[in-house]
């Protein structure tokens, strides 16, 4: 079925998605097939690319510039990989774009290859529109498990002297400009007690109580933070929280667990200070928690392995970013959202970033992942008035 016969996107367009779609970039599997099919189909139309690549040769960025007009370009960055459907029930190939009414149901659909799609179907009419300031593809890899590609991407461009004036992250947004996001941060925690008979609990060290103790001062730290009067009401949660998500520990239930595994973040509002939450979390296990685990065995202990760390994102209504993100998208106001993204890397990095993108966020991830076309359509609006700003 052809999408204009529904709605009248761009047969490019519809194409783009379709093809994009189809590489199961899964954050596990290797991006390359999606990262040199894109290489290939730039240099076609006369555009040569930079691949970054992993430690592996496995997975890589890739960066190319439309355009060689005299000021400093706009970045249009996307993720190429996509998080996993095992165990999802879906009612079509996820790694297949279903067009069904307005809506294309696909894993990525939302988050974010659309997104990718239409700015790289719109790269003959950048090419025709004598650009003042050149258009740049940034796309990564492995940003669904803690936005590690992009930093190489970053990197290199420093390396290179490649100074954006701006960046627009796609991320689904309702192409609703988003200025500001929360910072995360993700542990790996692993306690280690001493085994023993379940009837001689006093000759053991359990590491799945210990580890209760930890993630219980964990959410006091976070009812602390729900507590403070110091709130940002235009995040969907207005403060920093904390959480575990993930735990494993134990061998039977009449041993005492020797090893305790477990996971938690926290998300922190622009502004706060998370050394400070992680200083209060490392001196509780190691100044009250190891000391009473080592009076019985002194091998016990905790180790707290940071996993992750993405900077927030705090973009001024001012910038120039700003204004142009909301004379593109036609809106009049901006957003603030609680989900991190490789946006505040780039701001890290020195680059003007806002996030703005097709569909919703309340799709990703799930199973039966769609993005309307209206969604599409808007976005390819957004990319023709892009065009005429960057002409001028």
């Amino acid at each position: 079925m052809q999408a204009e016969a529904v709605l009248p996107i761009r047969d490019e367009t519809w194409e783009m998605i379709r093809r994009l779609i189809a590489f199961d970039t899964t954050s596990r599997e290797s991006n390359l097939g999606l990262i040199e099919w894109v290489r290939d189909w730039l240099k076609g139309h006369g555009i040569e690319s930079r691949l970054t690549y992993d430690a592996t040769g496995k997975k890589a960025n890739l960066f190319a510039t439309v355009g060689e007009g005299p000021r400093p370009g706009i970045v249009l960055s996307g993720h190429t990989d996509v998080v996993p459907v095992d165990g999802q029930a879906w009612d079509s190939d996820p790694f297949q774009a279903t067009l069904v009414g307005d809506r294309i149901y696909a894993r990525g659909s939302a988050d974010m290859k659309s997104f990718i799609a239409v700015a790289l179907a719109h790269t003959p009419k950048f090419l025709q529109a004598g650009l003042k300031a050149p258009v740049h593809f940034a796309l990564s890899y492995d940003e669904e498990v803690g936005c590690i590609g992009v930093r190489g991407l970053l990197e290199d461009l420093a390396r290179n002297g490649i100074r954006p004036a701006g960046c627009i992250v796609g991320e689904p947004t309702g192409m609703q400009p988003v200025i500001a996001h929360k910072g995360m941060r993700t542990f790996k925690c692993r306690v280690h007690g001493k085994e023993a008979h379940s009837s001689l609990t006093t000759q053991g060290v359990n590491a799945i109580e210990y580890a209760a103790k930890l993630i219980v001062f964990i959410r006091q730290l976070a009812e602390r933070m729900r507590d403070l009067e110091s709130r940002d009401y235009n995040f969907d949660v207005p403060f920093t929280t904390l959480q575990t998500g993930l735990i494993q520990g134990g061998t039977a239930p009449n041993i005492v667990p020797r090893e305790c595994l477990f996971h938690f973040e926290f998300r922190y509002l622009p502004g706060a200070d998370p050394d400070a939450l992680e200083r209060e979390i490392r001196d509780y296990a190691k100044n009250v928690l190891e000391p009473e685990m080592r009076k019985v065995a002194p091998e016990a202990g905790i180790e707290i392995e940071g996993k992750s760390q993405i900077p927030g994102l705090s973009t001024a209504e001012e910038e120039a970013i700003t204004a142009l993100a909301q004379r593109l998208a036609r809106a009049e106001r901006v957003r603030k959202v609680a989900y991190a993204t490789e946006a505040g890397l780039f701001q890290k990095a020195g680059i003007p970033s806002i996030i703005c993108g097709p569909g919703s966020i309340e799709q990703a991830h799930k199973p039966n992942e769609y993005i309307t076309l209206e969604q599409v359509a808007l976005c390819e609006a957004f990319m023709d008035r892009l065009t005429a700003e960057l002409s001028r």
